[in-house]
């Protein structure tokens, strides 16, 4: 354990110190040793209205959380944080809990026994965790301050909340800055591990991108952040990301104007993914990514699938690829996938405007070099059994079938006798011929 984590035996042993003065009536918050941060929400947890001891009674009818839940922004992000923070986080008794802008729990998530566990501190939906009510806890510190917070065992201000450990960021509203609510992740001492501040903040960050989107469907003059009602949410086209994988060289994502170059190993990531819908084991992965997959290792994917995350979570966090097997959380558009939709439904025209090249022509990837064979040859298939003359000729300016003595047969044989382009056909053969 890092020696500056708030769950350090060193700051538990002061916190536990400082909590034995409030039960003397002692207030002498200079000898307190707690952090800058826990010092001063134990201050205005005084202020408030002394030591808390339940907040059983602030929790919502299901009626009134049910109004909340539905005028809350958050709502339109909620997929956002399940794919970032509660689909990574299944199974390590950790909790996902997204509260409104007053602290006041919205939805509570995660492993099962954890959640059950948290009831008898009436962590739950409909639940009041501001400062306020229950004094110092990431939720209602994180709102305070409005910075990210972590508050470990003794920390909390409330005893009945000291055998768990917490970290929490709020959420701001796109231009305005306004707290929309927070976001945390609540269990043992890991959820204050030196990683998970990071990751809420990234998360976070993710998700306020979201609501920019969402908020440039609103009217200009309603921009202060207005909710749209349910009804158009559900009516809005969502824009989906295009992955190109035939460019030529690289990869590229397109999600509306934005547009990101992947690295080599992010597209073939993002490739196979999107292949294979059902998902891929981390050994499945590597057979498909490594000429030599017994030499590879399948941490280094994990560390590349982590460092695919963040870029995605920044450019479209829908696309965020999920766990237990990896899989896309949203499938994107690719310009591979749609030559063969196009070749199915007999449009070969929009097969040919698909296709600007072989799949990814730099990878080695074996997987890569089956999608690669795969497109080219239903493409190829297509022209020869149904292409036009103008569909061949425009096919053979493509370098991959310059050389191709069935392609260029096939587009002599369907050429009218007197285009003048037959003569280009035919030389094209005699090299061939020569070169044999």
């Amino acid at each position: 354990m890092r020696l500056n984590s708030p769950a350090s035996p060193a700051l538990q042993r002061s916190a536990l110190a400082a909590h034995e003065t409030l039960g003397i009536g002692a207030l002498d918050h200079v000898a307190w040793k707690l952090r800058d941060v826990v010092r001063e929400s134990w201050l205005r947890s005084l202020e408030y209205k002394g030591k808390a001891e339940s907040n059983a009674h602030t929790v919502l009818s299901d009626d009134a959380l049910r109004e909340l839940r539905s005028t809350s922004p958050l709502r339109l992000v909620l997929p956002v944080f399940d794919r970032l923070l509660l689909e990574p986080a299944r199974e390590t008794g950790l909790i996902l809990a997204i509260g409104g802008p007053t602290g006041r729990l919205l939805w509570v998530k995660g492993d099962s026994q954890a959640l059950q566990d948290a009831e008898s501190m009436a962590f739950v939906p409909g639940a009041d965790w501001s400062e306020r009510t229950v004094g110092t806890s990431a939720p209602g510190t994180a709102l305070a301050t409005r910075g990210g917070v972590q508050v470990s065992g003794a920390e909390h201000f409330d005893p009945i909340a000291q055998r768990w450990s917490c970290t929490a960021v709020p959420i701001h509203a796109p231009g305005t800055g306004e707290i929309l609510g927070v976001v945390d992740i609540t269990g043992g001492e890991e959820a204050v591990a030196a990683h998970s501040l990071a990751l809420l903040k990234a998360a976070v960050a993710a998700a306020e991108s979201e609501l920019r989107w969402h908020q440039e469907k609103v009217e200009p003059s309603q921009r202060s952040f207005i909710v749209p009602s349910a009804s158009r949410v559900k009516s809005e086209p969502v824009s989906r990301s295009m992955l190109r994988l035939t460019s030529g060289a690289g990869a590229e994502l397109h999600r509306g104007d934005k547009v990101i170059d992947l690295s080599t190993r992010h597209a073939e990531l993002l490739a196979l993914l999107s292949w294979h819908p059902r998902g891929l084991t981390g050994e499945e992965l590597v057979e498909l990514l490594h000429l030599n997959p017994d030499a590879a290792d399948v941490g280094t994917l994990r560390a590349e699938m982590v460092r695919l995350r963040k870029v995605l979570a920044e450019f479209d966090p829908l696309l965020v690829p999920l766990s237990r097997p990896y899989r896309l959380g949203s499938m994107p558009q690719s310009d591979a996938r749609e030559v063969l939709l196009a070749i199915e439904g007999g449009d070969l025209d929009a097969a040919l405007a698909h296709f600007a090249g072989p799949v990814l022509p730099r990878s080695q990837a074996p997987g890569i070099e089956v999608i690669r064979d795969e497109v080219f040859a239903a493409l190829r298939q297509g022209m020869l059994q149904d292409g036009t003359d103008a569909q061949l000729l425009r096919f053979l300016e493509l370098p991959e079938v310059q050389d191709d003595e069935e392609v260029l047969g096939t587009t002599l044989q369907v050429l009218p006798a007197r285009s003048p382009r037959r003569a280009m056909v035919v030389a094209a053969l005699e090299r061939l011929e020569t070169r044999s």
